[in-house]
């Protein structure tokens, strides 16, 4: 598959679009969502859309696990459960849960399966081939990292579920209006699903003690952290002293 060469240099080169990604996407606003805007291409039913951008992690994900030597031992196992599940809740759970009938640009469809598939790569590269390969997960199950990792992963998928559930429900059928989403990890940020998603994705770098892991984590950040901002720029100036009274960080309790 890789060679551990070529692997490194992947994982640079992935770091450094995530680090100008992030800085882009404070200039130009990922126009989906909350944010939507047609300038990023013909619009995809939400629902359609979000299966499309996420279910080739999922798939690319399971093909890796499958053809490798080391699908059923512990460690691996572990680490591509709670991914998968996340994936598998994402792909094919979330998109039918969606409410109304908004749409996304079918340009951030494609960017968003374009990198979920490279890191289908970059995790499943890591996790079921190099890794085995130098003996990295020996004695694993005597460290902290797997369940320290875990745990944090779990914390963030509830929160992250929590929050998706308060925001679908924030409206009563036929309602079109914008509302403040309120309760649960809202009290602390504007954006307590992005907090869930990237707290999922630290959990798992530690659990996997990866540079991989890191990655993403990083990556998730770059995403996330100026969409966070955008929204709570938004919502400032949609709602004003409604919202700024509130006193809540952007995706980082107390920090950010």
């Amino acid at each position: 598959m890789f060679t551990l060469a070529t692997y490194n240099t992947f994982l640079i080169v992935m770091a450094i679009v995530a680090v100008i990604v992030f800085i882009a996407l404070f200039f130009v606003d990922a126009g989906y969502g909350y944010l939507f805007n047609p300038k990023f291409g013909f619009p995809v039913p939400n629902r359609i859309a979000w299966v499309i951008m996420e279910c080739p992690v999922f798939i690319v994900m399971a093909i890796l696990w499958w053809l490798s030597d080391v699908r059923f031992e512990i460690v691996p196992l572990v680490l591509f459960v709670i991914f998968q599940t996340h994936y598998l809740q994402r792909s094919f759970i979330f998109p039918f849960l969606i409410r109304g009938n908004s749409k996304m640009p079918v340009t951030i469809m494609l960017m968003g399966a374009t990198f979920n598939t490279l890191n289908a790569l970059m995790q499943g590269g890591w996790i079921f081939y190099l890794a085995p390969e130098q003996g990295y997960y020996e004695g694993w199950l005597c460290k902290p990292y797997i369940y320290i990792g875990v745990a944090i992963w779990l914390a963030g998928f509830i929160i992250n579920l929590h929050s998706d559930y308060i925001i679908r429900h924030l409206r009563k059928p036929g309602d079109t209006k914008h509302y403040i989403p309120k309760g649960g990890m809202f009290k602390y940020v504007s954006s307590a699903n992005y907090f869930g998603e990237f707290t999922e994705w630290v959990g798992f770098a530690i659990a996997s003690w990866s540079w991989a892991g890191a990655v993403f984590a990083l990556w998730t950040f770059a995403n996330l952290g100026p969409r966070a901002a955008s929204l709570y720029k938004r919502y400032e100036k949609e709602f004003g002293e409604e919202f700024t009274s509130l006193g809540r960080k952007r995706i980082i309790p107390f920090i950010y």
